[in-house]
């Protein structure tokens, strides 16, 4: 049996390799995920090795920096404080250490450099909270490891206060509890390790408002939320390689991320406007990317595979019938009343192989302002400023009765590969889906939201598109609730009649 199941496998496995030999990559269908410092091959050509190999920085003193001597505890925070602004400083190799206090961080001023030489590290010794803090703009922070701090959760190591303009390059932030970066309005992340951070490797919120014109570009973002926080505290939304709140604006690009504990990417409350290209999100535990109660995005040739094992198989395993995704759009579409790059959500060219199931459009009827349903903790559409006007009476009509909901809308999803071998991911149901689809609203009992209003719009109504895809595999589709599973041609025909143009090979190549 065992030996006809990889013969079937065959044309799969084969249209993978050419796929991604096409596309500059060779990937070994099923081969577990590689150590940090040992990419594969797909993987090194795809994105830099950044944890690996980074760049070092000034092997000597800048002109006019400003040396630190690691072999004075203190001499950083020390340094800082008795330099202006703007100044220059040099970390010389070796490990640096803070005061022996929680709270005794570097406090940088307004845009002060600090820049690392090689084998400089910034050590909290598990004692010290946080790393560089502050309310300071336009700081820099280049070729420095950062590790050892033990932030509180939903806190971040290195701009713990989110203070804008920051730009944070070839840096090592790893094995810190909470985030290992928070991120302010303009900052700069580019070719970093973040890498074995407690809960995040960076967490964008910044809690005095919305972050604009976030750049995320070629970073290594591995083995993240190593303290397993959504076990801690079951459903608490708040894990990942990345996560993104309330941020206007975001370039996300040319990372590897991978191997982290829950999703990959996780963009949750009123984001929007965020471009999601050329990264390569594999065998992280959960979803590859989540975009959750946001607008307006473009999600283009990204490679993604391998994800979703872990949580996929635990639900599966529990019987539950949802199809947990590798890319979820959670009440997320294009709004063109929001200003934006684009008006909708467009999906295109990307390489999904090997995930546990595809992309899931989903809705929750129950979730919109001021219901107890919603989990985003008071928040409102960005449609509606006074929160308080979605009620009973005024949410049944024009215009709150649309805009008081998050609605998953005008997402087009097309000339994109899906390749599936079950052989590989290992599970014979509930891995193969793609979906489309709502509850059956019940709750409160003042919504009017009720019923299969949802699941009707969702399916028919809001523009999701599906179309000129291709499918290696044996994938199946839901359409309008949990219930309804179809193949192909049934997903193909009213009245759904999504997926034009695509073509459908069976795993079996028949």
């Amino acid at each position: 049996m065992g030996t006809k199941r990889r013969k079937r496998a065959l044309p799969v496995a084969v249209a993978v390799l050419a796929l991604l030999a096409a596309t500059g990559c060779v990937s070994t269908p099923g081969a577990p995920a590689e150590p940090t410092d040992a990419p594969s091959a797909s993987a090194a050509r795809s994105v830099a090795r950044v944890c690996a190999k980074p760049v070092g920085g000034p092997s000597k003193a800048p002109a006019g920096a400003v040396p630190v001597d690691p072999a004075v505890v203190g001499d950083l925070a020390a340094r800082t404080r008795s330099s202006p602004a703007n100044t220059t400083f040099w970390l010389r190799p070796g490990k640096h250490r803070l005061e022996p206090e929680r709270h005794a961080q570097v406090v940088p001023k307004k845009g002060n450099r600090y820049l690392g030489a090689p084998g400089a590290v910034l050590d909290g010794r598990k004692t010290n909270q946080y790393a560089f803090g502050g309310s300071a703009r336009d700081v820099t922070i280049r070729h420095l490891t950062v590790q050892g701090f033990v932030a509180p959760h939903d806190e971040g190591v290195v701009n713990h206060d989110s203070a804008d303009g920051w730009v944070i390059e070839h840096a090592k932030i790893q094995y810190n509890s909470g985030a290992g970066l928070m991120a302010g309005a303009r900052q700069r992340v580019r070719a970093n390790c973040l890498r074995g951070n407690g809960q995040y490797g960076m967490n964008a919120y910044q809690a005095a408002g919305r972050i604009s014109d976030l750049v995320v570009e070629g970073n290594e973002i591995v083995a993240n939320n190593k303290d397993d926080w959504e076990r801690r505290r079951p459903g608490c939304g708040c894990t990942g390689g990345v996560k993104f709140w309330s941020v206007d604006g975001a370039d996300v690009s040319g990372n590897w991320v991978h191997d982290n504990r829950g999703a990959g990417l996780w963009a949750d409350t009123n984001n929007n406007d965020f471009r999601i290209e050329d990264n390569v999100l594999e065998a992280n535990d959960g979803a590859a990317l989540i975009y959750e109660t946001s607008y307006n995005a473009v999600i283009r040739k990204n490679t993604i595979r391998r994800n979703n094992w872990v949580e996929g198989r635990k639900y599966a395993d529990r019987d539950d019938g949802f199809p947990f995704a590798t890319v979820y759009l959670s009440e997320a579409g294009g709004e063109p009343r929001i200003k934006a790059r684009t008006d909708k959500i467009e999906i295109y060219r990307n390489v999904l192989e090997n995930n546990w199931n595809g992309i899931t459009l989903w809705e929750n009827a129950d979730r919109f302002c001021n219901s107890p349903a919603n989990t985003s903790s008071g928040a409102c559409t960005l449609l509606v400023k006074d929160t308080d006007r979605c009620t009973r009476p005024a949410i049944a009509a024009a215009p709150l009765y649309t805009d008081c909901r998050w609605k998953t809308q005008r997402v087009d999803i097309h000339d994109n590969r899906f390749v599936l071998d079950t052989s590989v991911v290992g599970c014979t149901v509930k891995c193969d889906r793609m979906a489309l689809l709502a509850n059956y609203g019940t709750y409160p009992d003042w919504s009017p939201y009720q019923g299969e209003r949802v699941a009707e719009a969702i399916t028919r109504k809001q523009h999701n598109r599906w179309h000129d895809n291709v499918y290696l595999g044996p994938w199946h589709f839901v359409a309008h609730d949990p219930s309804r599973v179809l193949d192909p041609g049934q997903w193909q025909s009213t009245p759904y009649k999504q997926d034009a143009g695509s073509t459908f090979q069976p795993q079996d190549g028949g």
